[in-house]
């Protein structure tokens, strides 16, 4: 079989069998399929657009105002022996726990583009900076699919720590390069703020459709290979394979769609199970993220030089490790969850949050980071200019 995908024509023979049957496929389920292209865009309309577009403007103001080069300086004691990264990497790591993915590989990107870190500091970055927010796994996920303030914070904590440790573990990634990183001096000029602005108000724009038109797509594609039976067939198939390890179909399922798209894979934790099982499979979602994450994030570093293997290398540890961290912590921290009948009314409840709550929300959060930011910056530029004028004097 690997021979055959080898050649070309295989290749194309297969792509077209593919395109082939989508198309047939749209054709036989007019109606599911317009019904999920409308779910898909109302995730987008009350989610993705307000709790990602602000992130994604501040992201890029921190950049391109020059607040990250500020920030490097200050922070370069941490950022360079724990992860090996210069310390004007901070502001990715920091905004990719705060705003959620893409935010944090969006920022890493848009380092490596002004020069700010070198191409190896990039692909270790964007390893472990592409993470939940703590709002989808507090209020979503937390309160909503298990109704527990306990278990969101537990599988937050369990998703933080995870990424940390993805860190520090990427930091060999390439250590012959360590001298050439730390020789090279990022020629960096900050815009002026009307300009930095409408730069990034217009490219955050642009970059949120993009996911969206992604969270769209993904969002068809599972309701398809459910309607055609090819993912309830491999979930069973599945299911047989790993039976002695406990995964039943019903599982398999679950874990198929949380791959291929979180939120759709998150859902589907709020039935039967045990908790600890449902527990376990959410932190591997978060952690891996699913396609629809990756396909936003390559969407940004594909015109890039940057590794892709190395991303995804780094998404698959963070899934795993955040199973086994939870797994730890549940244990420790035992959690009792109600039935699904209330499980269902708080999903209900958070699935209909507005859009002019959620936008709000997420506006004053991006607000409070950036003051934060700003104030740290500030800072740090007073305590260079401090050792400027008494070495001067």
């Amino acid at each position: 079989m690997s021979k055959l995908l080898a050649r070309q024509w295989a290749r194309d023979l297969f792509l077209g069998l593919a395109l082939l049957l989508a198309a047939l496929a749209l054709v036989i389920w007019p109606q599911e399929t317009m019904a999920a292209a409308r779910e898909g865009l109302t995730l987008c309309y009350n989610v993705i657009i307000p709790s990602l577009f602000p992130f994604f403007v501040l992201s890029a103001l921190l950049v391109d105002l020059g607040l990250a080069s500020y920030l490097g300086r200050a922070l370069e004691r941490i950022m360079r022996p724990l992860f090996r990264v210069p310390g004007c990497c901070a502001p990715a790591l920091a905004l990719g726990f705060v705003g959620g993915y893409p935010v944090g590989a969006r920022t890493a990107l848009d380092l490596y583009q002004k020069g700010m870190c070198s191409k190896t500091e990039a692909e270790r970055l964007l390893a472990f900076c592409n993470n939940s927010g703590p709002a989808f796994i507090l209020g979503v996920v937390g309160a909503g699919v298990f109704a527990s303030g306990r278990a969101g914070l537990l599988l937050y904590l369990a998703h933080a720590a995870a990424s940390l440790c993805v860190g520090l573990l990427f930091r060999f990634y390439r250590g012959s390069d360590y001298r050439r990183e730390r020789q090279r001096v990022p020629h960096f000029e900050a815009q002026r703020f009307s300009t930095a602005f409408t730069g990034a108000v217009k490219g955050s724009f642009l970059s949120t459709l993009n996911i969206c038109a992604f969270v769209v797509f993904f969002t068809i594609v599972i309701r398809l290979l459910f309607l055609c039976g090819l993912l309830p067939g491999l979930a069973a198939l599945l299911g047989r394979l790993f039976s002695p390890l406990g995964l039943s179909q019903a599982w398999a399922e679950r874990l198929l769609t949380g791959v291929l798209e979180l939120s759709s894979g998150v859902w589907t934790l709020s039935g039967t199970g045990s908790t600890a099982g449902r527990l376990s499979m959410a932190a591997f979602m978060l952690g891996w993220a699913g396609l629809s994450v990756h396909c936003q994030v390559l969407s940004f570093i594909g015109d890039s030089d940057l590794s892709v293997k190395t991303y995804l290398v780094g998404k698959s540890l963070h899934g795993g490790l955040s199973a086994l961290f939870i797994a730890a912590l549940t244990r420790l921290f035992p959690i009792q969850v109600p039935v699904s009948a209330i499980l269902a009314e708080q999903v209900e409840g958070i699935a209909g949050l507005d859009f002019s709550t959620a936008l709000t929300i997420s506006t004053v959060a991006a607000w409070v980071v950036w003051l934060l930011f700003f104030a740290a910056a500030w800072a740090a530029a007073r305590k260079i200019s401090r050792k400027k004028r008494d070495a001067v004097v």
